[in-house]
């Protein structure tokens, strides 16, 4: 077993939990942990919680298998709130290499990987070398995938079929089917055969037995049916190993999976033994004219620990290979076919490009040099014998090439740009900042800020230093419609503001650090005054851990050398955020009147210019005097 350089980052992401490792060597996963998603702001705050907590130099190249369809750039989890793009979370993590797939095309991949001790065959049949193979699995939703072989490998599917629509068997499930449809417009398979699934099932078989309510999560339905001393929740796992056994078929004739039908997913290698004996076998082959040829393919449950990791591993290896040989990479493919035509000293470029091309992006035109031990004339001649206009025209390409697309990231500014050059950096940066925050939004987070904000009887703001203007803006904007508001920028009043709150009140705290000691008082002060606290700082702060609320906005800004610039923009966003959605909440007729909106034009804080306003045509909810950048951070 040859070790890598460097470990490499495996993740497998769910609705509930997200799982890690560090894989040193082909297929050997150390550090395995199981992280809440619930406990953690996004995917970025729960990738560098793992990070920090292992023992171990830093990956350069990560592999991700995530609960979601991935089509592009941006994912966004189908079962969760987490959203990102690939590239920036790449930039962010420093990594040089992040692959995001499907967790059942990972985990598809990982079935050609797995030996005799990885699975256990439920029922009879043989598998046809060669063939079709079907997966399907069960946890926070149904998973569904399968395998077509191609050449010596195979070519994994990208399926949502666990979306398909329900068709019961029996009267058990006709009454299943007709009870979910009270609660569902649509029911598909995934809506019984999953952990949601299984409370389902359970609440509509008591419904069935005329039996009383009794809530019980999945785990406990799931416990008690194993024990045999809950009849109902005993038959709750014979209906749900009934309904695999039907999407199991019907995955196995759609495809002709005479290679096998794989089960994973986290609810079926829990139940054991039960499984074998359950209703799954004797419905899989249960198909009219078709039974002898279900009963000819083989089915088996996937008990390996780290199978989707297996897969994710086999993912990203293929990744690299493809890279180290430069295939279906537009500009390095074109490195490599004019390589032998250039001058030595433009072919040491070249080699250092080939060897590292997302450093390359990042790095100004005297590190590429130094690297190459050429001088800064060779690099430009490089990108021109390319078709490029420059250096920055090649990085553009190369982006494009390896991406995909044309990223907005952060770069450094140096002393060695120009004022254009600047500019770029500048505005990009910023762009860049935005679209991460937009990412990182937590639905549920922002929700019970408007709510906390909407119930309000007097809302105040509490900011020091650059951040005071974000203060500012936010009192003139909720003063516009008609909330009682303060900014308090003066450390000297704030802790006597604070301690003349109300539990009616609500103080929002805002600072970049979460870390001033004067604003830490305050939300301590609010908190025993009864008042709520809302924070707008950054993740695993103490102010963030003080608050009620907390909504993160995590930006790296050196502001010990720089004024605060990104930082204070995105703060200003989120405060956007909020007047917008405690404007909607209230309705136009909470805004003040025109005339009262006029006397504040004359006072509005000079560093908080207003937008224009929009035309006379109105929205449901929307005054004709809301700013148009309101309505334009909304519908964003």
């Amino acid at each position: 077993m040859t070790p890598f350089d460097r470990p490499r980052l495996i993740a497998d992401i769910g609705g509930t939990y997200a799982r890690f490792a560090l894989e040193s060597a082909a297929g050997h996963f150390e550090h395995a942990t199981s992280l809440r998603c619930a406990d953690h702001a996004d995917f970025h705050a729960a990738v560098s919680a793992y990070l920090a907590s292992v023992p171990a130099p830093r990956p350069d190249h990560a592999a991700v298998a995530i609960a979601n369809p991935v089509e592009g750039d941006q994912v966004r989890m189908t079962n969760y709130h987490w959203q990102f793009s690939i590239e920036q979370m790449r930039e962010q993590l420093a990594l040089e290499t992040l692959v995001v797939v499907n967790d059942f095309t990972a985990l598809a991949m990982a079935l050609p990987r797995l030996g005799r001790h990885d699975t256990r065959q439920v029922g009879g049949g043989e598998p046809r070398p060669r063939s079709v193979i079907g997966l399907l699995g069960a946890g926070t939703g149904l998973g569904v995938s399968g395998l077509i072989p191609a050449g010596d490998g195979h070519v994994a599917l990208g399926t949502e079929g666990g979306h398909v629509s329900f068709g019961p068997r029996d009267a058990r499930e006709h009454a299943i089917l007709a009870f979910a449809e009270r609660e569902h417009d649509h029911v598909s398979f995934e809506r019984l055969v999953s952990g949601p699934g299984l409370e389902l099932i359970h609440r509509a078989l008591r419904d069935r037995a005329g039996l009383p309510p009794e809530p019980l999560a999945a785990p406990e339905i799931t416990r008690r049916g194993l024990e045999g001393r809950d009849a109902l929740c005993r038959e709750t796992l014979d209906a749900f190993c009934a309904m695999l056994g039907t999407a199991a078929s019907n995955l196995a004739v759609t495809l002709g999976a005479m290679g096998g039908i794989f089960i994973g997913g986290g609810i079926v290698p829990r139940l054991g033994a039960y499984f074998d004996s359950s209703p799954f076998r004797a419905r899989f082959e249960d198909k009219g004219r078709f039974s002898a040829y279900l009963a000819g393919i083989p089915t088996y449950v996937i008990t390996a620990e780290h199978a989707t990791f297996i897969g994710a591993s086999a993912i990203l290896s293929e990744q690299l290979r493809g890279r180290h040989g430069h295939t279906g990479s537009t500009v390095l493919g074109q490195i490599q076919r004019t390589r032998g035509s250039l001058s030595p000293a433009e072919m040491r470029v070249a080699d250092h490009v080939l060897a590292h091309p997302r450093s390359v992006l990042n790095d100004p035109i005297a590190r590429i040099a130094r690297a190459a031990a050429v001088s800064q004339p060779t690099v430009i001649r490089f990108c021109r014998s390319l078709g490029c206009e420059g250096l920055s025209d090649f990085k553009l390409r190369l982006a494009a090439s390896l991406t995909g697309t044309i990223p907005v990231t952060h770069t450094q500014v140096t002393g060695e740009d120009t004022m254009l050059e600047l500019g770029v950096k500048v505005l990009s940066n910023s762009a860049a900042a935005v679209l991460q925050l937009r990412d990182q939004l937590n639905r549920e987070t922002i929700d019970r800020a408007i709510d906390l904000l909407t119930a309000a009887e007097r809302v105040e703001f509490y900011a020091v230093g650059h951040y005071g203007v974000v203060a500012d803006d936010a009192q003139f904007k909720f003063l516009r419609f008609g909330v009682a508001s303060s900014a308090i920028t003066d450390q000297r009043l704030q802790r006597m503001a604070a301690s003349v709150l109300r539990p009616a009140d609500v103080a929002v705290v805002i600072s970049s650090s979460g870390r001033v000691e004067d604003l830490l008082a305050v939300a301590d002060i609010a908190g025993e005054r009864g008042a709520a606290v809302l924070a707008i700082t950054a993740s695993h702060s103490p102010l963030a851990k003080k608050a009620d609320v907390a909504l993160i906005v995590d930006h790296v800004e050196d502001t010990a050398t720089h004024v605060p610039m990104v930082s204070r923009i995105l703060h200003l966003l989120v405060v956007d955020i909020l007047a917008v959605g405690v404007a909607m909440r209230r309705g136009a007729q909470a805004v003040l009147p025109q005339e009262t909106l006029g006397a504040l034009d004359e006072v509005r804080p000079a560093a908080a210019p207003q937008p224009p306003r929009i035309a006379r045509r109105e929205a449901p909810g929307v005054s004709a005097a809301m700013p148009l950048s309101h309505l334009t951070s909304h519908s964003r």
